[in-house]
């Protein structure tokens, strides 16, 4: 009988397991962003995050999975043994190297762009997933965006519509889609945030967004269940992703997550494992929840 070797756990303060601001070396960027504009570069778990077959032979669809969030959990997924679909905007490059990481771990990797403020196109992602995996287990709702103003008048119609189509009416017409796809035992996950709890007034559309995603979790739960599928959210605090520098002035940027219990933001790989654990049977009793990732910031 052999015994396997594994290496012992290294532990280390989680006020030093990744560089803290102040962030001098980071601009503003266009928006959207790429990985390849970030100084520090994010960590996505390329290097760290090892599988053990959590997922295997599952499916999942993962919005925004080019970057930030979305990468981590396409790595993630890959790396337990699932097949990933990687939705995105328009930053291909960041797309294909997502997909490239997720091939590497030997599970299928489609690659589809597209604009989810579309609903024609959310509902043909659902097909197109399932066209190209065979079939669709998990569908992450992930793809966000944000804009900062410092005055209520200075947010337009059209900037407050794209924000909740983004964030909203898009995670709504993906989970119609799909519950008539996705298999029972299955899971839908939303990325929410603390912005749902506390919104900061300089995100006010975007946190009006995300305590739709609360509430939207919630409540669809209870009918998803009827399918065997659950439901449930993750809310992120401070994280280090192109959507940073791609919508806050150099100031926020530059002293982002600071005023964490950690006093650093979270980098992507510290919320992979949730979204894994969510979607696997080791959760099978867990729907209708939303889990906070925010440094010792959620309100009671």
């Amino acid at each position: 009988m052999s015994s396997q070797t594994i290496d012992p756990v290294r532990l280390i303060d989680p006020r030093q397991a990744f560089e803290k601001p102040p962030f001098k070396n980071q601009s503003p960027i266009e928006m959207p962003g790429r990985t390849s504009q970030m100084n520090p570069q994010p960590d996505h778990g390329e290097q760290s995050y090892r599988g053990s077959g959590k997922l295997s032979g599952l499916s999942a669809l993962i919005t925004g999975g080019d970057s930030g969030i979305g990468r981590a959990v396409a790595i993630a997924y890959a790396r337990e043994g699932a097949n990933v679909a990687i939705n995105y905007l328009s930053e291909n490059d960041d797309a294909q190297e997502t997909a490239q990481l997720v091939r590497d771990a030997g599970v299928k990797a489609a690659v589809i762009p597209g604009d989810l403020r579309d609903e024609a196109f959310c509902e043909q992602l659902i097909e197109e997933s399932v066209d190209q995996l065979g079939a669709i287990d998990i569908l992450v709702n992930n793809a966000a965006y944000q804009d900062t103003r410092e005055e209520i008048d200075d947010w337009s119609t059209e900037m407050f519509d794209r924000i909740f189509k983004t964030n909203v009416y898009a995670t709504f017409w993906l989970c119609r889609a799909a519950m008539n796809r996705l298999t029972a035992g299955g899971s839908i996950i939303n990325t929410a945030s603390i912005q749902g709890y506390n919104p900061s007034p300089y995100l006010l559309p975007y946190s009006a967004t995300k305590s739709a995603l609360l509430g939207m979790t919630k409540g669809l739960a209870k009918l998803a269940i009827e399918h065997g599928v659950r439901v449930n959210a993750v809310a992120p605090g401070p994280v280090w992703t192109p959507l940073i520098p791609g919508s806050m002035p150099k100031e926020n940027i530059q002293n982002f997550g600071a005023d964490t219990l950690f006093e650093r933001p979270a980098q992507p790989a510290e919320l992979a494992p949730l979204y894994v654990w969510l979607a696997s049977p080791e959760a099978s009793y867990v729907t209708a929840e939303v889990f906070g990732c925010t440094g010792g910031k959620t309100p009671l």
